[in-house]
């Protein structure tokens, strides 16, 4: 994890953008489904894979944002 740190610069604005492209293609296939009145298969699971991956996108970039403010968070959790 550590050799990754060093291209945090490139991998967080590409998990941001891949995020971004993911959602987009979930509410397109939904809109679509819902025109075509047809089902759209594992909805519950992408749903649920998509809140996570948001949730870890967003915590990645308050960590990188936010320093001091979370690490105030993390040190009152503890």
């Amino acid at each position: 994890m550590m050799s990754m740190m060093q291209y945090e610069w490139l991998t967080l604005p590409l998990g941001v953008i891949g995020m971004v492209a993911a959602w987009g293609l979930y509410l397109r296939e939904k809109q679509r489904c819902e025109t075509e009145a047809c089902s759209f298969v594992g909805r519950r699971m992408n749903q649920v894979m998509l809140g996570f991956g948001t949730l870890v996108i967003v915590i990645a970039l308050l960590l990188k944002i936010f320093p001091s403010w979370t690490a105030s968070i993390l040190q009152s959790i503890a």
